[in-house]
């Protein structure tokens, strides 16, 4: 298994809009990290970010207002997301625990996060607990590829698309806050549920897709 960190890991992002701002963030950002700056340092920027999107998100429960927070959060930890890879291939400093802390924080800050929108009073904890496992799973699957391939394949909605999201969810509960739009079965539909359950269908889709592709190749592989 060692063999394949011999050479460096192939990056396939189907996404232009992952690849766009990864490209826009090495331009604007990228010379003025500073030189002692390392790889997990960059991380660990992102998961403040992330962690303050959480507390905003659970103070949410107090005033929508504090959503304005969470988006500010993920965009710390979208853009450090993004530069602690350009920061470890541009010094020569990858490594695998580098490699695991950036997908293993970045699964515990969604997760976290989802709950923390079904926990507060603009969607619904059943959406959003359906929807936390997604990131894991597509994580776990991703680190399989490197794993098995050396191929580190992104899923065609990637992490600026669960950003983009998590930010329009906060936007739409400050808009319409507690208020249902709609009922079905009694139960009162607000806006974040509706955006949940119509990003739940194409990132599961995403998740089978990439998990079934996965293990048709090694089981292509084993014969």
């Amino acid at each position: 298994m060692s063999e394949i960190y011999k050479n460096p890991v192939k990056k396939l992002i189907p996404s232009k809009l992952e690849t766009g701002y990864q490209q826009l963030m090495y331009k604007l950002l990228g010379k003025h990290i500073p030189k002692n700056m390392t790889p997990n340092q960059m991380t660990g920027v992102g998961v403040l970010g992330g962690i303050f999107a959480i507390i905003c998100a659970a103070l949410s429960n107090i005033s929508p207002w504090f959503l304005i927070g969470t988006i500010f959060g993920l965009f710390v930890h979208m853009t450090a997301d993004v530069l602690d890879g350009y920061v470890a291939r541009s010094r020569g400093m990858s490594s695998r625990a580098g490699a695991y802390f950036d997908l293993i924080s970045d699964v515990m800050i969604s997760t976290f996060l989802l709950l923390a929108f079904g926990l507060s009073p603009y969607a619904h904890l059943a959406p959003a607990a359906f929807a936390a496992p997604l990131y894991g799973v597509m994580n776990v699957t991703m680190m399989n590829y490197i794993i098995y391939y050396n191929e580190f394949q992104f899923p065609r909605l990637g992490p600026i698309e669960a950003h983009i999201a998590y930010s329009v969810f906060c936007i739409i509960a400050m808009i319409f806050g507690r208020r249902a739009l709609f009922s079905i079965f009694g139960i009162g539909v607000m806006g974040g549920d509706i955006l949940l359950v119509i990003g739940l269908v194409p990132m599961y889709y995403e998740m089978f897709r990439m998990a079934f592709t996965l293990f048709r190749r090694l089981k292509e592989f084993d014969k």
